[in-house]
């Protein structure tokens, strides 16, 4: 099959140029003097530029039509990248002017990752004339280009069999000096395309740093844009999106991580650039609930909130799709095919639903039974990574999961807490919440909303060491704003007042009206625990040690 701008050619030029793929390129040659002339006569004869791809063992995989400035070179995909970061093809195509190799060759050949492109000129006769050939050299960081340029196509004495086996090996050995290939994780390259200040984005940066940190991905990179105006089709602009392709792709990169929410369109759009796996931040947070998830409503939540996510992208390039739906190491519901219509993911998300309210009515009515039983209810909330659960450890000598990343719990858990006198209250632990929580994402919250409705107090869990922790306590009360729990009454507590100055802990709780704790010693809960009698007991009398 012809690549390219067939219309208007003969059938015997189409034959002629289908005759191409019988051919075969010794090892040692990067092209025979007998092919280069064929294409150059036939390049004349059709005032077009044509181009082929050839591998390494000589055999012509495309025959590419282009017009009299350029050809477009087709989907490369299933030709996987090999060690050295090679393609293993190359790109031999005419120049009807013996013009040289044009910026566009050169971006395809980074973009690629082509063994070598070649500008073969075609001079007024129709034979072959001027040859520039381009290459990547090895490097670890910044892609460099190496142009040989002859003024006839006869002077070429290259074996190219050598010569690639060689930029290969070489290649090779700078890649396992500086990259790990083999340590199972994606590799990704965070891009922020902030409008805010530099404060605030790089803020953001370092916040989805960690995110993919607990997603276990391995950040090579980060690269932080603030244009005057976002393209709307590629977010970025698309020279500075080409930049960034080529630099993931020259540190092995393969994963492409937005820190702005993608439109289905963008999504596309960039996939289009790239074979380069793209997601956004939406999509991250629900990679690393698919990983975190441990109970069925969790599970189910998570499944749904995917679905919903991937159902407006279904369609498109089919390639793109394929990249989209595979998330983080595959994980995730699933790599959905193409022809896998809307009306299927519907009857699918309509399941679900039907699973989770099913699911939703055991909830109701444990949580009803502990509405029965009289005893307060303290839900404690706060930003992800804040402490929340090593809190209910130690308030209730209990071993919920705790870990140092975002989201280490995504599961509610319910302890008790004993007071003195016989009195207990019913103690939960909630998921965290981030920044701009997406409202595709609020479905996967269900379960932790319904326990805040039924709290008596909201137990908002500050991690004062955060640089930040002024605005995560600002998203925390935007985000309880828009679930309508804005009026539930609310204790603020300092946690990890162990790493911050001793000599600022008392302004801060002064102008926060704050509690200060240390999760990991029990002997600072005092003030803490005494907050809580008052407010629930106020005519009983707390003695330290009484707590159990």
């Amino acid at each position: 099959m012809i690549e390219g701008k067939t219309t208007g050619l003969k059938a015997s030029q189409i034959h002629a140029l289908e005759r191409i793929y019988r051919r075969k390129i010794p090892a040692g040659e990067l092209i025979t003097g007998e092919l280069a002339r064929y294409l150059t006569e036939l390049s004349s004869e059709i005032q077009r530029q044509l181009g082929v791809l050839i591998d390494r063992s000589g055999v012509v995989e495309y025959v590419i039509v282009g017009d009299d400035r350029e050809i477009v070179i087709p989907d490369l995909s299933k030709y996987s990248l090999g060690r050295s970061g090679l393609r293993g093809l190359r790109c031999i195509h005419t120049h009807l002017k013996q013009e040289p190799l044009s910026q566009d060759d050169l971006t395809d050949l980074e973009l690629l990752r082509l063994d070598t492109m070649v500008a073969l000129g075609v001079r007024e006769d129709g034979f072959p004339g001027r040859l520039e050939y381009a290459h990547l050299l090895p490097s670890a960081e910044k892609a460099e280009i190496e142009t040989v340029s002859l003024s006839d196509f006869y002077q070429l004495k290259l074996n190219f069999s050598a010569f690639i086996q060689a930029l290969e090996q070489e290649m090779e050995r700078i890649t396992a000096e500086t990259v790990d290939l083999d340590d199972g994780r994606e590799r990704a390259l965070l891009i922020s395309v902030g409008r805010g200040s530099r404060q605030q984005v790089e803020d953001s940066m370092d916040e989805l740093e960690e995110l993919a940190r607990t997603a276990n991905l391995a950040v090579i990179d980060k690269v932080i844009q603030r244009p005057r105006k976002l393209n709307p089709r590629f977010l970025v602009g698309e020279g500075k999106l080409r930049e960034i392709i080529i630099s993931a792709l020259q540190r092995r990169a393969t994963l492409l991580v937005f820190d702005q929410d993608l439109t289905p369109n963008q999504v596309r759009s960039i996939s289009e650039v790239t074979e380069i796996k793209v997601i956004d931040r939406t999509q991250l947070i629900l990679d690393i609930f698919a990983h975190r998830a441990q109970s069925r409503d969790g599970k189910v939540q998570v499944e749904l909130a995917q679905l919903k996510y991937i159902l407006p992208r279904l369609t498109g390039k089919g390639t793109a799709m394929s990249r989209l739906m595979g998330g983080i190491g595959g994980r995730g519901p699933g790599e959905t095919k193409l022809e896998i219509d809307r009306r299927r993911i519907r009857d699918k998300i309509r399941r679900l639903e039907q699973q989770l309210d099913n699911l939703g009515r055991g909830r109701l009515q444990r949580r009803q039974k502990r509405v029965r039983a009289g005893l307060p209810i303290i839900s404690i909330v706060g930003y992800t990574n804040a402490g929340k659960s090593t809190l209910l450890n130690a308030m209730t000598q209990s071993e919920v999961l705790t870990e140092d990343l975002l989201f280490a719990t995504l599961d509610t858990s319910t302890r008790r807490l004993r007071f003195p006198l016989e009195r207990e209250v019913i103690i939960t632990d909630t998921v965290g919440f981030i920044r701009d929580l997406p409202k595709s994402l609020m479905g996967a919250f269900k379960a932790t909303l319904e326990e805040l409705e039924d709290a008596d107090l909201l137990l908002h869990l500050v991690d004062l060491s955060n640089p930040r922790f002024n605005e995560q306590i600002e998203s925390v009360d935007n985000i309880l704003e828009s679930l309508e729990l804005g009026t539930r009454p609310r204790l603020l507590v300092f946690n990890k007042i162990d790493q911050v100055d001793p000599a600022d802990l008392p302004h801060l709780c002064r102008r926060y009206d704050a509690i200060p704790i240390s999760a990991f010693d029990r002997a600072s809960f005092k003030p803490l625990l005494e907050e809580l009698q008052r407010r629930f007991w106020p005519e009983e009398d707390f003695h330290e040690g009484d707590l159990s």
